[in-house]
């Protein structure tokens, strides 16, 4: 593998995975307001008149029930009031990093005095937000779309300020990474796991900051009362007759009680993956929980994560940032993956597990960013073990089976047009039934 092609892997790891306060969805709303506020407050205007967001429906979808970061509140009208008072979109997708008792007071106060108001947006698009707002006569419109921070368009009383070029694949602009998509990367799985067991450590071992960030939220998961305590209840019963102390219910639990803690607004970060905080943390604890039980070093852990990330972001590509299909199903496929690794496996072992799990959870529903997602993150995990403990016997679903093809990327490719085109009529009745719950 050429020096070129290790520097644009890790340009896509270093693009798809960081840091995130709070679920990814309210945190880009917060993040268009934010950039609105600033247009506003650089050209003179102060005083905030209203904020208008536009958002598509799975925007709405995962942010109409999902914890705020430090508010004990919920949705996406105090993501947008929080934005205006204190946000920063130099942190990206961290906006709310300074949140403090006095910018929860001023968001609230706006939302009372009905400034805010969410609308849905009249776009093909699976992720779109549009955040405009007036101050003292003027308006600031921002565009977020395709990517949870990538900012498109910053207009101020209608005169564009910044806008992003097409991508059209010529233009020098176009080769930035922040304007290529996972599938331009032209990655493979075959590609992903040379990368991980050959690439220099020192390029590489950046990946490690998603230990200290999700292990510390998953402490809090197991420390707090979140949510639904799925990962505490399961680490409490650890001891006793009914689940036993085994890696299977450790990963679980550590796992789950991160998404606890991040889905009920706990005010730590969580280290990302493809816009999703869930995702990060699903692809990156039960490695972790695995290196742990088995006393792995920091250099095989981080060639297992960095391949759990980059399988994971591989099948997302196939996606879209956004779909009717959780995301746990990619991101324990790819923490699949990185057990394999840590148990000796290599690329064919590394397919089977990825076969594994494409033959068995695929199908769970996003129906929403919530408190339950922690559930279907221990299922996630559950199947990523299984999956890996199967592949490293040879065992795999037969290419005779359901959606399983012979070729890997076959597999994946099948997974992704399920996902993305098969199950969008499910996504439609989802929002349907959330919206119009009585």
């Amino acid at each position: 593998m050429t020096e070129q092609r290790i520097a644009e892997i890790i340009e896509l790891v270093k693009k798809e995975v960081k840091p995130a306060l709070g679920c990814t969805e309210p945190a880009a709303v917060s993040l268009a307001v934010a950039r609105s506020c600033e247009a506003l407050k650089n050209a003179g205007y102060k005083e905030i008149e209203s904020i208008k967001v536009e958002v598509s429906a799975n925007i709405l979808k995962n942010g109409m029930g999902v914890g705020i970061p430090g508010t004990g509140m919920v949705g996406l009208r105090i993501a947008a009031a929080l934005g205006a008072t204190c946000g920063k979109s130099v942190y990206g997708l961290e906006v709310l990093k300074d949140l403090g008792s006095n910018s929860i007071d001023e968001a609230k106060d706006l939302d009372n005095r009905n400034r805010i108001s969410i609308l849905l947006a009249q776009t093909p698009k699976k992720l779109y937000i549009k955040a405009t707002v007036v101050s003292d006569g003027h308006s600031a419109a921002t565009v977020i779309e395709d990517s949870h921070d990538n900012i498109s368009s910053v207009k101020l009383d209608g005169e564009e300020l910044m806008q992003k070029s097409a991508n059209d694949g010529n233009s020098p602009e176009s080769l930035h990474a922040g304007d290529k998509s996972t599938r331009e990367y032209n990655l493979s799985v075959k590609e992903i796991v040379d990368f991980a067991e050959n690439a220099p450590l020192g390029e590489i071992e950046f990946i490690l900051e998603s230990v200290t960030l999700n292990k510390a939220l998953a402490a809090e998961g197991l420390r707090g009362n979140y949510g639904l305590n799925v990962g505490r209840t399961i680490m409490e019963n650890m001891k006793g007759n009914l689940l036993g102390d085994s890696l299977l219910t450790y990963a679980m639990a550590v796992t789950a009680a991160a998404s606890d803690a991040r889905m009920d607004g706990c005010v730590l970060p969580a280290m990302s993956n493809s816009g999703s905080g869930n995702q990060g943390i699903t692809a990156t604890l039960p490695v972790i929980a695995f290196a742990e039980k088995q006393n792995v070093d920091n250099e095989k852990l981080a060639r297992a994560l960095i391949l759990s990330h980059l399988v994971a972001i591989h099948i997302k590509g196939y996606l879209g940032k956004l779909s009717a299909l959780c995301g746990c199903v990619i991101a324990s496929t790819g923490s699949s993956c990185g057990i394999v690794y840590l148990r000796g496996g290599g690329y064919r072992e590394i397919c089977n597990a990825i076969k594994n799990m494409v033959g068995n959870i695929t199908g769970m529903v996003c129906d929403g960013a919530k408190e339950g997602c922690a559930l279907k993150v221990a299922s996630g995990v559950s199947s990523a073990i299984q999956s890996a403990l199967l592949a490293m016997k040879e065992i795999c679903v037969d290419s005779h089976d359901g959606i399983i093809d012979t070729s890997i990327e076959k597999t994946i490719e099948n997974l992704g047009l399920i996902g993305s085109k098969g199950m969008s009529g499910a996504d439609r009745m989802i929002l349907d039934i959330m919206v119009n719950k009585a």
